[in-house]
């Protein structure tokens, strides 16, 4: 039969070109198995992580509700694998319904102190305590109940403007008044209110091409919302007005006195303009306190806080210097 043996021919062509098919599919569905399970690797080892952080097997109470002082006495500090301590026998009290700022160079320690005080790490040597305990003796969970945080690098959470907030108060049911004075007093109100759906407006984008992204500066306000809400008696901020433009600043700090008012409170920021009505400053410069004094006090003796001051007011009067003139009105 003519062009008899070519059916059988194109029969195996056929058959090996599948074969040759299923083979790279099945290469490749290792290949994203093997990448897969690197990843599960990484999943295993996570959930396998136990705190490092834990509660005593009898906890401390708590004390007594109001202001409290917060102490780092003889403290040190060094980062797993690091060659050179952050701290070494550091000494600071924030003393109870005082506001203390702190400043330094970068790299001075100053967020580090701040997760020292939050319980994120305890330190190697010295210890941590609050009215004189040792805050290791306290349940993590309670203890850090008394503080209101605000770091340097948020949380942005793809939840609503409402949840965003009162995630201040794990837990506990929303409270209307207070979430709406909390917003009021970050100066996220207005912004909240004017979103598309107010307060259940989603924020961010992860989960919904619908919601409602926001700048850093929004993100900002409502991250210090969420703090207040939380309406602890130790109030902890690094930089939280760093994303702010300078009149949602101003603002601010203009009610910044009844923000603090009764609270123990620690304020970290490069804005020496911002750190003149605390009670106190606190320079901190390689893992020490230097110098410690009022804004006036601190001026006057000419040092480390009086140099870094000058230079800060010396690039503002640079900016303006440099600054285009508006020509005068032609008479």
């Amino acid at each position: 039969m003519p062009g008899g043996g070519l059916l059988p021919r194109r029969v195996m062509v056929a058959a090996l070109a599948g074969v040759r098919l299923g083979l790279s599919r099945g290469l490749a569905h290792l290949g994203e198995v093997y990448e897969h399970s690197l990843f599960f690797q990484n999943l295993t080892a996570f959930l396998g992580q136990r705190p490092s952080v834990v509660a005593p097997s009898s906890p401390r109470p708590l004390l007594a509700p109001g202001p409290h002082t917060l102490a780092l006495e003889n403290v040190s500090f060094t980062y797993p694998g690091a060659q050179k301590p952050v701290f070494e026998d550091l000494n600071l009290t924030l003393r109870a319904g005082e506001t203390t700022a702190l400043v330094g160079v970068n790299g001075a320690g100053k967020t580090t102190l701040v997760k020292l005080l939050t319980r994120l790490y305890d330190p190697q040597g010295g210890r941590v305590t609050l009215d004189g305990v040792d805050v290791r003796e306290f349940d993590p969970a309670a203890y850090r109940g008394q503080l209101g945080v605000v770091l340097q690098d948020f949380t942005r959470y793809q939840l609503s403007a409402r949840e965003n907030v009162a995630l201040g108060r794990i837990g506990e049911a929303d409270e209307e008044t207070r979430l709406q004075g909390a917003a009021r007093q970050a100066s996220a109100l207005e912004l909240i209110e004017g979103l598309p759906e107010g307060w259940n407006t989603l924020l961010g984008r992860q989960f919904h091409v619908r919601g409602q992204d926001l700048s850093g500066g929004q993100w900002q306000r409502v991250a210090l919302a969420r703090a207040l809400y939380r309406d602890a008696p130790i109030l902890l901020r690094d930089e939280p007005t760093a994303a702010l433009d300078a009149e949602t600043e101003a603002e601010l700090f203009g009610r910044y006195r009844d923000l603090t008012r009764g609270r123990t409170t620690l304020l970290i920021t490069h804005r020496f303009n911002t750190v003149r009505m605390a009670d106190r400053i606190v320079v901190l410069e390689h893992g020490q306190v230097i110098e410690d004094g009022t804004h006036a006090e601190l001026l006057r003796r000419g040092g480390r806080y009086a140099e870094m001051y000058a230079l800060q007011a010396e690039g503002y009067r640079s900016a303006e210097e440099q600054a285009p003139q508006m020509p005068e009105a032609l008479g």
